[in-house]
């Protein structure tokens, strides 16, 4: 096991990549954050938590998607569906999404199948906090990253939070 980021990494990562959005939307009225479930919700909750600490009190739109039945994979393998709660349309909208890691491509495409079902949206970001940057079956690129790393098919990528009981780490096996 080799630890990728530290606890102190990831805070930093994340008010880097919260820091960056803002500075690409600033006055958020046209945007929407967007986690995906189930593991992205912890990245986009602590990205959501420093905008409000950078815009105050201004309201920012975010939603919450579940992919499960926009997989490709959702057949051969048994997955929890969890709830979808997007309470707004992302019509003609900035939206960014975010995700624990990329590496194959494939959820954010499931994503992007999935934001068809809330409008058209303007623009798309992406937002990771590790990018595998290898082995991306798909030819989808984040927009902000908290960490490109290079890694062989074997090895996972395990992001451990807080709000689960651990320690926020990135770590690789």
């Amino acid at each position: 096991m080799k630890a990728i980021l530290t606890e102190q990494q990831v805070a930093l990562s994340i008010k880097r990549l919260a820091y960056e959005i803002y500075e690409n939307h600033l006055n958020l009225d046209n945007t929407v954050i967007i986690g995906i479930q189930p593991r992205g919700i912890y990245l986009s909750d602590r990205i959501v938590e420093e905008l409000k600490t950078i815009i105050g009190d201004k309201k920012i739109q975010y939603g919450k998607l579940d992919i499960t039945f926009y997989r490709d994979d959702v057949r051969k393998s048994l997955h929890v569906a969890n709830a979808t709660d997007i309470p707004f349309s992302i019509e003609n909208k900035h939206v960014v999404i975010i995700d624990d890691v990329l590496w194959t491509g494939r959820t954010i495409r499931s994503a992007l199948d999935a934001l068809l079902d809330f409008g058209r949206a303007s623009t798309v970001e992406l937002c990771v906090l590790i990018d595998r940057r290898f082995s991306r079956e798909l030819p989808i690129h984040a927009d902000y990253v908290g960490a490109a790393i290079d890694t062989f098919s074997s090895q996972k990528v395990i992001v451990r939070w807080k709000q689960k009981g651990d320690k926020d780490e990135v770590v690789l096996m």
